[in-house]
């Protein structure tokens, strides 16, 4: 059994005796330089800390037991966007006992007096700032777990950047420590200024900037794009039949600028998501994108389908067909690739790539849908309407057996 200790800033004092008990018998106590030391007065346990790549040492932790007591030391509440979690991932529930502790979360909102139910948390901790975009709208509490010193100056950047610079922003260092201390500024105001390695950034949202939301259908020039992008209206239609699932993988195909792929993971956290792009450059604006609009984690595939499909190991539950489906053959692999329950939607706007479809209606059933889009413009002192091109849409869901 590897047991996970959650321990405060304080160290020792913060554990409960269940901790204790925990930390005194251990064999072997793994966790950061900072966490180790607050223990290390306690125990005589080997201390062995967390490598650069912490997963190397993760997947260590059965060998190393070897009838030895481990415990890994984390930060707060090992389940709140922490260690707890990969290790949980890597080796089951089973073999694991987790003892949190209060999160520096919790401590946030006591501090500050919010409510945890209606804030925001966002974790930066390996990532960039930009994964606070989707929560940028007048009025929203967030709080943003941080990842170093520049936290806060890289979370005031991004929420200048989009327009909402005179929003409230506190800096809360070293939360349950003795060396607890809470700065208050605007995003504006903050500048350049870094903070101690511990720390979180809480907001309040204010200013009339650029509001996107998660609900999919963003406008189309949210995107770089060169033309090569699923329209407003066909992306939201498109993505409410592929029923984002936090959890749950997309792979998006022929993805042009991954507008698809962006909206599904920015609409269910958590989410997963493979861009399928076989133009170099696309897939370049397709990570640049995935940053801008504060889903990084998108994952880009260089490649043409249906054989760049062969070298994605894990199967999608949901796959969206964009981007000229030429051949019958694509769609027989998808299906066949997705998991129970999986959805399959293709979205086409030529007369060849509406027989395919045709053609996989008839025989694997599902649902086909006219996609009919005009737009009002002026017209000689009037208003018009101008049509795009109709698109044909196919939808298939899998029995769940």
């Amino acid at each position: 059994m590897i047991t996970v200790v959650g321990i405060g800033a304080d160290g020792w004092p913060s554990l409960t005796a269940e901790a204790r008990e925990a930390v005194l018998a251990a064999d072997l106590l793994v966790g950061g330089e900072r966490q180790l030391a607050l223990v290390a007065a306690e125990t005589s346990a080997e201390r062995r800390p967390w490598p650069e790549d912490l997963r190397t040492l993760v997947d260590e932790l059965p060998a190393l037991e070897d009838g030895r007591a481990i415990v890994v030391l984390a930060a707060g509440d090992p389940l709140l966007h922490g260690v707890g979690v990969t290790i949980l991932r890597r080796l089951g529930d089973e073999r694991v006992r987790i003892i949190p502790n209060v999160s520096s979360f919790s401590l946030a909102c006591a501090r500050l007096r919010w409510s945890q139910g209606a804030v925001a948390l966002v974790s930066a901790t390996g990532r960039v700032a930009e994964v606070v975009a989707p929560e940028l709208q007048p009025g929203r509490r967030i709080v943003v777990l941080g990842f170093g010193p520049r936290t806060a100056a890289e979370v005031a950047r991004v929420v200048r950047e989009r327009g909402f610079g005179a929003s409230r922003l506190v800096v809360l260092e070293e939360l349950g420590g003795e060396a607890e201390r809470a700065e208050e500024s605007t995003a504006d105001d903050w500048g350049q200024r870094e903070a101690a390695p511990l720390h979180l950034v809480a907001l309040e949202i204010r200013g009339d900037g650029v509001m996107f939301g998660r609900t999919p259908g963003l406008p189309d020039d949210a995107y770089e794009h060169d033309g090569d992008v699923t329209g407003r209206a066909l992306r939201a239609a498109a993505l409410a039949t592929l029923v984002p699932v936090p959890g749950q993988l997309l792979w998006e195909i022929g993805a042009g600028s991954g507008s698809v792929g962006i909206e599904w993971l920015r609409a269910a956290p958590g989410a997963r998501a493979i861009a399928i792009e076989p133009d170099a450059r696309r897939a370049e604006t397709i990570a640049r994108n995935a940053r801008q609009l504060g889903v990084p984690s998108l994952e880009v595939a260089i490649g043409e389908a249906p054989a760049a499909l062969d070298g994605l190991e894990e199967r999608p539950d949901a796959i969206f067909v964009g981007g000229g489906l030429t051949t019958y053959g694509l769609l027989t692999r998808c299906r066949k690739a997705l998991r129970p329950g999986g959805r399959l939607v293709a979205q086409v706007v030529t007369v060849e790539g509406e027989t395919l479809l045709s053609r996989a209606h008839s025989e694997q059933g599902g649902r086909l849908t006219r996609l009919a889009i005009a737009h009002a413009e002026p017209l000689d002192g009037y208003t018009g309407w101008r049509a795009e091109r109709p698109v044909t849409q196919w939808e298939l869901r899998l029995p769940w057996t």
